[in-house]
């Protein structure tokens, strides 16, 4: 069976969340975080090459599970995020055991960590994922799910690695699949406050812990404007791509999407304020194990409905489909 035979809920918002803006915005408007004191978390750590630390939190499901789903946060994101929780939240009770991963320099990882992940460091996912398997989990199936900038990071790991894939299923939710298209939304004047909000996150993620960075680069982060000037002067130089365009060209998971070799279930509205749903329409020859679903409403990683986080729902329809 393929992810276009299953069958999904239907997303219907939830009042009074109607509008991509509001769908967008209940996420920190509402700060009802999940409670997931039912299952108690481990903390389990990774060590990158150049000795970074990234971590995250395994919570195992009562009676046991058929798989392990790791939840991968987006930009300014950590293991914290409602979303993220939410899910668990969610995840754990259909069954699943839940691993919560802090990318690197986010989250509970920044102290230990002297660079900071971005749009398209798949090497360290492969790295976590490695990790798990090696310490005995995910055996009878890893699966992942990734949000906005996460689910770009999921995306290209996935296109990458192809057959060689670790992941044997995999969902995104609003991934900025056109990463340069996803950066010009931001900037629109009607997305004034969004990204205002998002530089000054990223501003204060980078500068709260180590960081390998010169005087100058420094210096170019903290004067920043936009974050296409944050990804020429800071990101592009500090991993190797020439400016924000290359970084955006070469990590845009997009380009990655016709080489996904495992069942992959792709999740975006048609009004996410922040990134165009023309980049999804626009996909074509895709394999018959991908499938895409535009929604109509549902806002950026919102989807609130009326029996909750719509691509929750969808994912635990998803997951339960490969036991």
């Amino acid at each position: 069976m393929t992810p276009n035979d299953i069958s999904l809920p239907v997303f219907r918002e939830r009042v009074p969340w109607f509008g991509g803006d509001l769908q967008t915005a209940r996420n920190a408007l509402r700060r009802d975080h999940a409670n997931l004191s039912k299952w108690p978390g481990a903390r389990l750590s990774f060590t990158a090459q150049n000795g970074d630390q990234l971590s995250g939190v395994l919570h195992n499901a009562e009676g046991g599970t058929e798989c392990l789903v790791v939840l991968v946060h987006g930009l300014t994101g950590c293991e914290d995020s409602a979303y993220v929780r939410a899910s668990a939240q969610r995840l754990l009770g259909a069954g699943h055991d839940v691993f919560r991963l802090n990318l690197r320099g986010a989250g509970p990882s920044r102290p230990h960590c002297r660079a900071m992940y971005h749009a398209g460091r798949s090497d360290d996912l492969r790295l976590v994922l490695e990790g798990l398997l090696s310490a005995g989990q995910g055996v009878n199936g890893l699966f992942a799910m990734g949000y906005s900038l996460g689910g770009n990071l999921l995306l290209k790991y996935l296109g990458e690695a192809g057959a060689a894939s670790l992941i044997d299923r995999a969902l995104s939710v609003s991934a900025p699949i056109n990463l340069a298209a996803a950066s010009a939304r931001l900037e629109a004047r009607r997305n004034r406050g969004y990204h205002r909000w998002l530089l000054d996150r990223m501003k204060q993620d980078w500068t709260s812990g180590p960081l390998n960075i010169e005087t100058s680069q420094m210096a170019a982060l903290k004067s920043a404007q936009t974050i296409r000037e944050f990804d020429n002067d800071v990101v592009a130089p500090l991993n190797g791509f020439a400016d924000a365009a290359d970084y955006y060209t070469q990590n845009a998971s997009g380009g990655f999407l016709s080489r996904i070799s495992v069942p992959t279930l792709v999740l975006h509205a048609d009004n996410d304020p922040w990134i165009p749903a023309d980049a999804y329409r626009a996909l074509s020859g895709l394999p018959d194990y991908l499938r895409v679903e535009i929604t109509r409403g549902g806002g950026h990683v919102g989807f609130h409905g009326g029996a909750g986080r719509w691509h929750d729902n969808c994912a635990v329809a998803f997951f339960r489909d490969a036991q």
